[in-house]
């Protein structure tokens, strides 16, 4: 029987210096992971890196950290060789990269358009791609998507519109790397309560989030909590392997499918 569990893994997260990905990167490390490579975007997040690279080797983990823009299929290319090389042959890849825009449709440019394809949609196809290739067999992707592609709403075309794709990606994935015990998963939390979520929100869609969910009042803030998250990745990361080319959404009954 293959080992599923986290104990002496080796993990790479895109977009782990903060927020989820950075709590995810805490949580494997506390469940006995061997060792994290964490992906930032840019300088403006070096130092959050920096400090979950020594919260991960505080507790007993190996950890690095690389600087990319992976919005080109060569620095995702990079991204896992360079993380090879420095920890070894990931078994656990998980992708938090993602880019938010709330804007009527008719007003919504190219330029936009072509930067959110390529932050949400093209990092996704091949980070899955690069996963495939160097992930150990028997290991497990997750790519962070949104629990909006369960709703019938205005002004998100382009972000649920462009991370959409990401579960025909999932699917074909899970397909394609099974015959090697590899699970592919998309997780699609709600709005979270974390600093990406806010910019792209006015003052009254803010309480409507807040007040959404099923589940809202039992909720610290209404919103979809990292903490209440990063269980289910856990699960999908170890035990969960049997769930593959599913989008499971995450959202205390924000929107259902």
């Amino acid at each position: 029987m293959a080992d599923h569990s986290i104990k002496g893994k080796v993990v790479l997260i895109a977009g782990g210096a903060k927020n989820l990905g950075g709590l995810i990167a805490h949580d494997l490390a506390a469940q006995g992971a061997k060792a994290i490579a964490i992906h930032y975007n840019s300088a403006a997040s070096q130092a959050q890196a920096d400090a979950t690279v020594e919260a991960i080797r505080s507790a007993g983990a190996e950890a690095v950290a690389f600087q990319a823009d992976l919005t080109r299929a060569g620095a995702v290319e990079k991204l896992f060789a360079d993380a090879v090389a420095a920890i070894g042959k990931p078994d656990i890849a998980i992708n938090t990269v993602g880019k938010v825009l709330k804007k009527p449709f008719v007003e919504i440019s190219e330029a936009e358009y072509d930067e959110m394809t390529a932050v949400n949609s093209k990092t996704a196809f091949f980070f899955l791609k690069e996963a495939g290739k160097h992930v150990n067999d028997n290991g497990k992707i997750v790519t962070l998507v949104t629990s909006l592609l369960g709703a019938f709403t205005p002004f998100y075309a382009a972000y649920a519109g462009t991370k959409a794709p990401v579960e025909h990606y999932t699917r074909a994935a899970a397909k394609e790397y099974g015959t090697r015990g590899i699970s592919v998963t998309a997780v699609g939390p709600g709005p979270m309560d974390t600093p990406f979520f806010y910019p792209a929100e006015g003052e009254d869609a803010v309480a409507y989030h807040k007040s959404a969910a099923a589940l809202s009042s039992f909720s610290k803030t209404g919103l979809t909590d990292i903490q209440d998250v990063v269980p289910f990745i856990r699960h999908l990361v170890s035990d969960g392997w049997w769930i593959t080319g599913q989008t499971i959404l995450i959202n205390g009954g924000y929107t259902t499918k």
